[in-house]
């Protein structure tokens, strides 16, 4: 058994109200550059739907993620070595910008230099990538909300397998948030694919990043990923793709979408897992054993076995109790309410789902029952057979009974957890239905509706210990340790972030640090005061 350990996130579709708040953070934070425009790390989908980039569900079209040869070896579905090398100036797996969308922004010079006419100036949208004037067609979220949905929403993959039934009774059957991120796999196949070990994955915390100094823009990993989140920069023609945040998470803090998330869905922590039982695990033969097998992967981090083995690893106490108080071992394999996101591609995904079951409780509501009543919940989950199949196909693999044990469980806890509130007394028989206690159910509903910041983020202590050696560490951008004094790296075009770097450059010494006489007030901790914050007072 080799102890290591993996950064992991698990989000909770409840409380998705599809706001689309953490793509906009995450758009402004890492992708508000020439080149990624039309790459979303973070996007939500609406479910049913197409996804983004169109249909990228469909792994026969596609070829991405792993599958088993004859003698039941792993291999990548996009080919091997060979087959990539004969492929790789004209590599036919790819999304096209029609998969994606042609980003756009609009004519605002028109609003503001137009010259007196007899009818408003208007501002028509152009590309971003030629700047010539288009006509809008698609976009990242184009069916949201079911917007379109007679013509849309029949072309989603996993709605083929379900069957033609939801085609038409889809306004009156459910609908679902999806919002997703790069999976940081425990088996990648982006990794796997990419021909120079441009993409790797992190021992310490097992987040999945690009080397840009060893990408050669080969675009491989965009087809080997069966997510399709990692993206071309058609500017500086290297790959790029979600790294789960990690300055903030070296510095203790969650990343920008969980941060910024309204519905506060997403958890974050960390997790020990068995490194050699991942390739077994994801080698199992059949599509529906995938799920079990993975949750197999993970350690119990307070087994006496599992914390020697982490030590002699060299995993710090710190990171061991962070992983004993992490909520991600909780939902997935103590509570059993978490689900990864399409197993069969066999990459073991590490962003889970609490599947959702607002879809059975509208349905109930709909038809004039009590949503809340354990009883017509468990008739409901009996008698929607088009959700539930539906949900397997996106977690289990098509395992539907794995999704009602689920759901069942969350039904469970809303009946019970509705008896408190009004003050009347428990059921201990509705937790025991589900095979579970009175005392877990309810410490289930305190970390899935009410857990505060420090429950549904722990990110190991160890990281943020070094937090504040970051903030005073040289930059190689203007003459750190590695600097280079003489050399505009940012071209001859000065932007906001090259202007806010230098403002706070203490040219002394060549470290960023703040100014002499200014002091942040969000972070300051008491030191370091200037005179100008607690000036004396003159004696009269």
């Amino acid at each position: 058994m080799k102890v290591m350990a993996q950064m992991a996130m698990v989000m909770n579709l409840d409380k998705c109200i599809g706001c689309h708040t953490c793509s906009v953070t995450c758009k402004q934070a890492w992708t508000n550059r020439e080149g990624t425009e039309y790459a979303w790390f973070n996007n939500v989908e609406t479910r049913p739907g197409v996804g983004y980039p169109r249909t990228y569900e469909d792994q026969d079209v596609w070829l991405g993620g792993w599958e088993l040869d004859k003698k039941g070896r792993l291999k990548l579905k996009a080919g091997g070595r060979i087959y990539k090398l004969l492929h790789i100036f004209a590599n036919p797996k790819l999304p096209t910008m029609r998969d994606y969308y042609e980003p756009w922004t609009y004519d605002y010079e028109n609003l503001i230099a137009s010259p007196p006419t007899d009818t408003l100036p208007v501002a028509a949208p152009r590309s971003q990538i030629t700047g010539e004037p288009m006509k809008v067609e698609w976009g990242p979220n184009w069916d949201d909300n079911l917007a379109g949905s007679p013509e849309i929403v029949p072309q989603d993959p996993l709605l083929k397998k379900v069957g033609d039934q939801v085609k038409t009774d889809l306004e009156d059957t459910f609908m679902f948030y999806l919002p997703r991120i790069c999976e940081h796999c425990l088996n990648p196949s982006c990794v796997a694919s990419c021909p120079t070990g441009a993409i790797y994955k992190r021992s310490e915390d097992g987040i999945v990043l690009v080397d840009q100094d060893r990408c050669r823009g080969w675009r491989l990993c965009v087809s080997g990923c069966p997510y399709k989140k990692v993206y071309f920069n058609h500017k500086t023609g290297k790959a790029e793709k979600c790294h789960f945040c990690y300055p903030r998470i070296e510095a203790g803090m969650p990343t920008i979408c969980a941060e910024t998330c309204v519905g506060r869905l997403r958890y974050i922590g960390l997790i020990l897992y068995d490194a050699d039982a991942v390739l077994a695990a994801a080698s199992v033969e059949k599509d529906t054993d995938l799920y079990e097998a993975q949750r197999a992967v993970f350690l119990d981090p307070t087994d006496p076995a599992v914390i020697a083995g982490a030590r002699a690893e060299g995993i710090s106490d710190e990171w061991i109790e962070a992983a004993q108080r992490s909520p991600i071992y909780a939902l997935i394999n103590t509570y059993k309410v978490a689900l990864p996101l399409h197993p069969e591609y066999r990459t073991m995904p590490m962003v889970w789902y609490v599947p959702p079951l607002s879809p059975v409780v509208d349905a109930v509501s709909r038809d004039g029952g009590d949503g809340e009543d354990i009883g017509n919940l468990f008739g409901a989950l009996d008698a929607l057979r088009i959700p539930m199949a539906y949900l397997a196909e996106m977690f289990t693999a098509g395992d539907t009974a794995v999704v009602e044990g689920v759901l069942r469980r969350l039904a469970a806890m809303r009946s019970y957890m509705r008896d408190i509130n009004l003050g009347r007394e428990t059921q201990p028989e509705i937790p025991e239905s589900v095979g579970m206690t009175e005392e877990q159910i309810y410490a289930m509903y305190r970390l899935l509706a009410i857990a505060k910041y420090e429950d549904r983020y722990v990110i190991p202590t160890a990281y943020s210990q070094k937090a504040h050696e970051l903030e005073h560490m040289g930059c190689s951008i203007t003459g750190g340790p590695n600097g280079y004094e003489d050399e505009d790296v940012f071209g001859a075009d000065p932007d906001s972030a090259q202007a806010s770097f230098h403002m706070t450059e203490n040219s002394g010494n060549g470290h960023a640090q703040r100014p002499r006489g200014r002091i942040n007030l969000l972070n300051w901790e008491g030191g370091g005061a200037s005179p100008e914050m607690f000036p004396k007072q003159e004696s009269s």
